[in-house]
């Protein structure tokens, strides 16, 4: 396993380079790029129909910087002035525990002062080359593609706090006992807590700019798909513990290489399972068991739908079908990959179900009423 870049590089090359980056945080960024791709092209392609449209908006150019923004891009520089410099001086202990380092309230001040003022001067500076003696207002031409960047940040904002949300409550009794340090873990995040309340940002933006909800959701199912694809690599790379159930099974195939039947993760950055003989650092456990590596085989699967429904996106006409379809698939895979999955299970009566497993069965069903409610109104949705 590759719990940090450097890990992987000296894999590759046999050179250890410290970095401070780890291997799931690396691939949580490519994700958000795999979709900001996918979203826009799906974008680009709903405005050459027809289907998008843009916008008229009205500017104010020529102002010189306010002091709202003088005072706002000095906050913002001091902030990371005050950890780059600290993380610069202390970098064995940045490489060692980032973390640590970036949510901790230690830094350095004259730092932050030196990136406060560099970045009060920068603004200055670039209002200064625009400054007109009298102000004017411009009216510009926006297309909703153009809106991506802003779309993206949110969705990560509001991502991120709805996948800890919705991990700390399915792990409720670890987190009662530290819930500070439970929320701003980087560890521990649950992809349908960032579907839900990311997409939520993402619905309430778009509506705002015009973008009506169900072409929306058209747009980002694929992009999701692929994202989430991307995202679980990550996931596997770096063991982050979503694993699956012991496996002792024989290989159902003599041509399949080990890692893709039954896994030890070793070197895991959930730092779980056995310590590894004459390690050293920071990582040292492996499983005693091996188990299904559950995030390989939602790669190939999420892969495999982004590549279903980017193919059929063409054919699709009527308004939240192609996202109920998604939906569908998506539910129908994590429901799958839960029956050999790790996870915290709940109980109402006899019956035992993971919150995966709850909120899956909840999104098949509301894509199938999706697609049911597309067709039937077929002839309502043909002006949507």
């Amino acid at each position: 396993m590759f719990p940090t870049v450097s890990h992987f590089l000296e894999y590759l090359f046999g050179i250890q380079i410290p970095l401070p980056f780890n291997t799931f945080g690396v691939f949580v960024a490519l994700a958000f790029i795999a979709g900001y791709w996918a979203f826009t092209k799906e974008m680009q392609r709903k405005e050459s129909l027809g289907i998008l449209h843009p916008r008229k908006r009205t500017y104010v150019i020529g102002k010189k910087a306010t002091t709202t923004e003088m005072v706002i891009n000095g906050i913002f520089g001091f902030l990371i002035g005050y950890k780059l410099v600290y993380a610069l001086i202390n970098y064995s202990l940045f490489v060692y525990d980032a973390q640590t380092v970036l949510l901790s309230t230690k830094g350095n001040i004259l730092g932050g002062l030196a990136f406060a003022g560099l970045f009060i001067y920068w603004d200055i500076q670039e209002k200064n080359k625009h400054k007109l003696d009298r102000p004017k207002n411009v009216e510009v031409t926006e297309y909703p593609h153009q809106l991506m960047g802003n779309l993206i940040v949110w969705a990560a904002v509001w991502g991120f706090l709805g996948a800890k949300i919705f991990d700390n409550l399915e792990h409720w009794d670890t987190f009662i006992q530290d819930p500070i340090g439970g929320l701003l873990s980087f560890s521990g995040l649950t992809f349908y807590g960032g579907l839900i309340c990311g997409g939520a940002a993402v619905i309430i933006i778009a509506r705002k700019n015009g973008i009506k909800p169900l072409h929306m959701l058209d747009v980002g199912g694929p992009g999701m798909m692929l994202a989430y694809s991307v995202g679980r690599i990550g996931c596997h790379m770096s063991g982050d513990g979503d694993w699956g159930i012991v496996n002792l099974n024989p290989k159902p195939f003599s041509w399949m290489p080990d890692w893709l039947w039954a896994y030890t993760y070793p070197n895991n950055v959930a730092m779980e399972g056995v310590k590894i003989p004459n390690c050293v650092g920071k990582f040292c456990f492996e499983l005693p068991q091996p188990v299904y590596p559950t995030p390989l085989y939602e790669v190939i699967a999420a892969f495999a739908i982004f590549l279903i429904l980017w193919q059929i996106r063409h054919k699709i006409k009527l308004p939240g079908m192609l996202f109920g379809i998604y939906l569908m698939f998506n539910g129908l895979e994590r429901f799958l990959i839960e029956l050999i999955r790790v996870n915290t299970k709940y109980h109402v009566g006899d019956i035992a179900f993971t919150q995966a497993e709850l909120i899956s069965s909840i999104l098949f069903i509301s894509g199938l009423v999706m697609v049911i409610f597309a067709i039937k109104n077929k002839e309502k949705h043909a002006n949507y």
